[in-house]
């Protein structure tokens, strides 16, 4: 099968598209063919190795971790039949034409594979640290980064659960985030003052999806560093920030809240936004977007 691999820590330029030999379905697994991977911020941070002191890389190595696609291989006691159409983690690697399903559920039929693929890391991400920031209905929290993957899901759950959010994003993304339930500020200097223009009730909460920047300004807004959180800042820690970089449920949790999100945003409730779309040959381009911060929601590969 074609897959994309890496065999040393770099730039996009590591990874290159190869024929290697096609995963098999063990007990209680199924093998997928893959119609859409995910393209995450924590794939270009395993491929330039910021993750190799606690998680390193078993080279030659296949990136991506959300797959959606059609069981075509169960082994035996596996929960999905072939032909099933599924979504969720991968076992060893998404870039690629097959991959072993990891903790995955079944696809909505009303719902395309991009936009299937978009829901796992964000989905959980965003409910995981709106949970641990304890949110609750009449409160206000302020969401750096909100027009990205995990940033417009955010907005969405937080604005169902009755938040007003305020969501900061570059001046091209401001009628996007109005649409999701946010109201937009810009980046940049007078960031303060415009978002407590914006919110003069002032801000209970902050989760910052971007890393960009924005942290000493939360800190002002709230006070203190109390109810702030960052999946993406390398500072947080020197800031006294808190940083969640990974969940806390049980598989059977984890999967249980991806079929509802997903029953969702099938229903139309739940926005998932494609940026991007790249064909396997493309997997460097795609990294390339990724890392520039600059895509407008879900980067997504298609074998």
């Amino acid at each position: 099968m074609r897959a994309v691999e890496f065999e040393e820590y770099g730039g996009p330029e590591v990874l290159e598209v190869r024929d290697v030999p096609e995963p098999h379905a063990g007990a209680g697994q199924v093998r997928i063919k893959v119609h859409a991977a995910g393209v995450n911020p924590y794939d270009t941070k395993i491929r330039r190795g910021f993750t190799k002191a606690f998680a390193p890389v078993e080279f030659p190595a296949i990136p991506g971790f959300e797959v959606a696609g059609v069981v075509d291989e169960a082994g035996e006691g596996a929960a999905f039949a072939v032909g099933d159409e599924v979504v969720g983690w991968s076992a060893g690697g998404a870039y690629a034409e097959f991959a072993l399903g990891g903790n995955v559920t079944r696809k909505p039929a009303g719902l395309s594979w991009d936009e299937a693929v978009g829901v796992p890391v964000a989905g959980e991400t965003a409910q995981r640290v709106l949970d641990l920031l304890a949110v609750k209905s009449g409160e206000t929290i302020l969401i750096h980064g909100a027009a990205g993957a995990v940033g417009s899901v955010s907005v969405q759950l937080a604005a169902a659960a009755g938040l007003t959010v305020i969501g900061t994003a570059s001046a091209a993304n401001h009628d996007y985030l109005r649409e999701i339930g946010a109201v937009p500020v810009e980046y940049g200097d007078g960031l303060v003052e415009r978002v407590r223009a914006a919110a003069p009730q002032g801000v209970d909460a902050v989760f910052d999806t971007a890393g960009k920047g924005g942290l000493q300004e939360s800190i002002e807004l709230r006070g203190g560093t109390d109810r702030i959180i960052t999946i993406a800042d390398f500072a947080a820690a020197d800031l006294g920030i808190q940083t969640s970089s990974g969940g806390t449920g049980t598989p059977d949790e984890v999967r249980a809240a991806l079929t509802t999100q997903l029953e969702s945003a099938a229903a139309g409730h739940l926005t998932i936004r494609i940026a991007a779309t790249f064909p396997l040959t493309e997997a460097a381009k795609a990294q390339a977007l990724s890392e520039s911060g600059h895509a407008r929601g879900k980067i997504v590969i298609t074998p």
